[in-house]
């Protein structure tokens, strides 16, 4: 698949960028892309909720009444689950929400959000740049110069490049990572995949290995 490379004024170079169809081109699959992003979020999660049960409230422990003979339901003490103030049954504890998901099929949601975007046409590949100093207004031209002002976009870098993503916080909307911190939750979240042109060999060379 062939895709034309635009400069950050949204013109055509004359250049053409090759996208690999085992990478861009397969059949998508939706399960593996349910898997991963499902794995994704919850892995985000704190987990941190808790309640204090029967032996953590404070409370005496002395029988509030004798067992039998008084024609009511038997008690122990005043921390009893029944009892206002008591301890909570069975209540939520801290845990990781987060599970294991075989790295093959975290390769193939990857693939399968990429194949997606593809096919829809929502990736622009663009010439490389770079900003000596960070400029949201700049950034913010660009997004225009591309038509995606209004859209969710995501630009993808080779490597870190601190200025463009500073350049990119106060831009709704628009998130910069590396080819490193790509995954099928942000490509999925995105409506259009911005690709450097520079990017896109690193990619190649990622799926491959």
């Amino acid at each position: 698949m062939k895709i034309a490379v635009v400069d950050i004024e949204g013109k055509d170079t004359g250049k053409k960028v090759d996208l690999d169809d085992a990478i861009f081109g397969i059949e998508p699959n939706d399960n593996a892309i349910y898997l991963d992003v499902r794995q994704y979020m919850a892995a985000g999660r704190q987990g941190t909720h808790s309640t204090k049960e029967r032996g953590q409230v404070k409370g005496s422990t002395k029988k509030i009444k004798r067992q039998k003979g008084t024609g009511t339901a038997r008690f122990g003490d005043i921390k009893n689950p029944i009892f206002r103030g008591g301890g909570r049954t069975f209540g939520p504890r801290p845990r990781s929400y987060d599970f294991k998901l075989n790295k093959k099929v975290k390769q193939l949601a990857r693939k399968s959000a990429l194949s997606y975007k593809a096919k829809e046409k929502k990736i622009i590949i663009v010439e490389d740049f770079k900003f000596d100093d960070p400029k949201t207004r700049e950034l913010s031209r660009i997004g225009a110069n591309l038509n995606v002002t209004d859209k969710k976009s995501l630009i993808v870098f080779p490597e870190q490049n601190k200025n463009v993503y500073l350049s990119s916080r106060n831009l709704k909307g628009v998130d910069v990572v590396t080819n490193n911190e790509l995954n099928t939750y942000i490509i999925t979240n995105a409506s259009v995949l911005i690709l450097l042109e520079s990017t896109v060999d690193v990619l190649h060379s990622t799926f491959k290995n």
